[in-house]
């Protein structure tokens, strides 16, 4: 069995505003060279240290509007007052160069693309190379705290992102995956013991081995 013939994963990675995921992302991002950042749209302004190109592409509302019309987003949400949208591009793009996919995606984002991805005949290579995990803080009373010790948000929008909070976790049950992130170092070994089994899945490889 040649293992170059293995297709690229797309990996989408949920959770609620402060559950760890971006620096569990980082870190895989890190560790693993074949796995590149879809970098998604928003028009919502940059936080300290966050570069256009790199974290996000930092848009207009209009220009993110002009976008959703001409088809180029795979999935599109309004968070927080905020629109976001991953780009067909930035994830068929990768996928024809044989990298690795990870998509940074919220709850609604996600359930298009899975809802897109059954659409698809069972063989096409982009529905067995998806899969996706939901990571959770080990409480609410753990979330809370961490978006207070951020000190970078007003109390209404740390409010407002619990509460979204609550409503996106009654979902886990529609991911394959689900890490709760009450321990970095745990969560971190979960999330790549995930992605390196998701590489021996049989449904995600080549079926022409």
């Amino acid at each position: 069995m040649n293992t170059s013939n293995w297709k690229p994963l797309i990996f989408a990675v949920s959770a609620p505003s402060g559950a760890g995921k971006t620096t569990l992302c980082m870190r895989l991002l890190k560790e693993f060279p074949n796995l590149t950042y879809s970098v998604s749209c928003t028009t919502r302004h940059p936080r300290p240290g966050e570069v256009d190109g790199k974290d996000y592409h930092f848009i207009t509302q209009q220009d993110f509007d002009r976008r959703v019309e001409a088809g180029e987003f795979l999935e599109h949400a309004s968070v927080h007052g905020s629109s976001y949208g991953t780009l067909r591009s930035e994830v068929e793009g990768a996928v024809a160069r044989g990298r690795d996919v990870l998509m940074d995606i919220d709850v609604q984002g996600a359930t298009q693309i899975r809802s897109s991805m059954n659409a698809m005949d069972e063989d096409h290579h982009l529905r067995r190379s998806y899969f996706d995990i939901f990571i959770v803080p080990p409480s609410m009373e753990v979330l809370r705290m961490r978006l207070t010790g951020r000190g970078s948000d007003e109390d209404d929008v740390i409010r407002r992102r619990l509460a979204k909070a609550e409503d996106e976790m009654k979902h886990w049950k529609e991911y394959q995956y689900l890490i709760v992130n009450d321990d970095l170092e745990k969560a971190y070994d979960a999330l790549r013991a995930v992605f390196v089994a998701a590489h021996h899945r049989v449904d995600a490889m080549d079926q022409s081995l």
